[in-house]
């Protein structure tokens, strides 16, 4: 499986770099970023469940906010998803061959928490891609979680969400870590769940301070928390 997942890689990577010379909105670099995840997907054996995409208008942009378990939440939410997502992400993710040159050359952000100067940069770099009609995506742990549990959300993720003024929507993830757990490179089939929960209308919170964000953090976090670690009970049981 991981050399048919590095052939992967590397072909969809070039094409979606080379693409980025042509075509500055990423629309096809996002193309190759779904075949990736397919791919990736079909060659290993997760099943992905998709449930609440009917909730979701198809001509509005959203910030989508999950939970994060495995390094296989990146597939598993860029194939799941029909909209041109573009994430925000650590900083070192972009030191990956190909996936991270795929980052950085397509509009996703990555930031680096250790230069505050650069991270806020990050609001210009939003603002222009929800006026091209993209959503982004977050996972506001700031890092994944070995058992399952939904760690406190980062309100830094919320500030940059709320300013944009679109609408949150919860996701969670749940299973992923079975696939791929962290700090570990072998995958395993499994059936994994993305549910899709009712978008959170942020009207009146784009000059949302630091204290209103990490509260807005907690309450979506109660959304999503339940189902991402319905799979860590009933295991515990």
């Amino acid at each position: 499986m991981i050399p048919a997942i590095t052939v992967y890689t590397i072909v969809l990577g070039t094409l979606s770099i080379g693409s980025s010379l042509f075509q500055s909105s990423g629309r096809f670099a996002h193309w190759c970023a779904r075949t990736w995840a397919r791919l990736i997907l079909l060659t290993t054996g997760v099943e992905v469940e998709v449930s609440g995409l009917e909730r979701l208008d198809g001509d509005q942009a959203y910030v989508f906010v999950a939970n994060h378990q495995s390094i296989y939440d990146i597939p598993i939410v860029f194939w799941s998803l029909p909209y041109q997502v573009r994430i925000i992400a650590k900083a070192s993710l972009g030191n990956f061959p190909f996936i991270g040159w795929h980052l950085r050359r397509t509009g996703h952000m990555l930031v680096d928490r250790r230069n505050p100067t650069r991270a806020l940069n990050i609001f210009t770099r939003a603002s222009r891609l929800m006026k091209q009609g993209l959503c982004l995506v977050v996972f506001p742990e700031g890092t994944r979680s070995r058992d399952g549990r939904v760690a406190p959300f980062k309100g830094g993720s919320f500030l940059l969400a709320l300013r944009t003024g679109l609408p949150v929507v919860p996701l969670s993830v749940v299973g992923s870590r079975h696939v791929m757990s962290k700090g570990r490179l072998a995958t395993y089939p499994g059936h994994v769940k993305l549910i899709v929960h009712e978008p959170i209308d942020t009207h009146g919170l784009t000059d949302a301070d630091p204290a209103a964000a990490r509260a807005f953090a907690a309450r979506v976090r109660e959304v999503i928390a339940p189902d991402a670690e319905s799979d860590t009970a009933a295991s515990a049981a």
